[in-house]
């Protein structure tokens, strides 16, 4: 932690008390994080972030009665809004992609090793998403299947157009992000340099109306164009 900075505040949501236990046990031991409240579902989150003003909520994505995405919404929607982490244990990847629809950053396994949480709270906390290649893997699969609402005609059609105004290295770019990868991975994959990677980032967010790279990913998969460029 760096000196004189306070440590990022996380809310952690799950109806398990067990996920609850073991997150905070991971967060609470690294000293540029702490656990500042547990809440069992959405309605004690609510209070929660509006008593605590945490930096990070960590949501399960099914819960019972209202699901993760109904509450990120809520969430997202108050005068000091946490940036959002969705839980799953990928017995519902749909809901997951409604909620980074919604407006979450990022998301993880609930039985993902220690570090890549520790990471994916400290990226998302920096404003950036953490979307793991393996997570996002099941994303696209997710998104690609038969019966995903993203796979009608009009979405994937609205997608395709507006990806219609990037160039061939942008949406090599926008699909390299969607396969979860970081900046110095899309540079090797293009074989650019990182400043070059950047640049197109920039231009992607610009073209596409978009202020993170959830968002790109989002359209990608929502395009039906996962993977690099054949």
């Amino acid at each position: 932690m760096e000196s004189g900075k306070p440590p990022v505040r996380v809310v952690v949501v799950d109806d398990e008390q067990l996920i609850r236990m073991a997150v905070r046990l991971v967060l609470d031991g690294e000293s540029d994080l702490t656990v500042v409240a547990e809440a069992a579902d959405g309605e004690e989150a609510l209070v929660a972030v509006r008593e605590k003003t945490p930096d990070i909520v960590l949501i399960d994505v099914r819960m019972p009665g209202r699901d993760g995405v109904s509450w990120t919404r809520e969430l997202l929607a108050l005068d000091r809004p946490p940036r959002v982490i969705v839980l799953t244990a990928f017995d519902s990847d749909a809901l997951v992609l409604d909620a980074l629809r919604a407006g979450a950053l990022g998301f993880v396994l609930k039985h993902t090793p220690p570090d890549r949480i520790i990471d994916a709270v400290r990226t998302v906390a920096n404003g950036e998403p953490a979307l793991s290649p393996q997570a996002t893997t099941r994303l696209i699969a997710a998104a690609t299947a038969a019966d995903s609402p993203a796979v009608g005609g009009a979405v994937r059609e609205a997608a395709r157009k507006r990806l219609s105004v990037l160039t061939r290295r942008e949406l090599e770019t926008a699909r390299a992000i969607a396969d979860g990868l970081g900046n110095p991975e899309i540079a090797e994959r293009l074989g650019i340099t990182v400043a070059t990677v950047k640049a197109h980032t920039s231009s992607l967010f610009r073209k596409l109306e978009v202020d993170n790279r959830v968002r790109i990913a989002l359209l990608v998969l929502d395009a039906e164009y996962p993977g690099p460029l054949s």
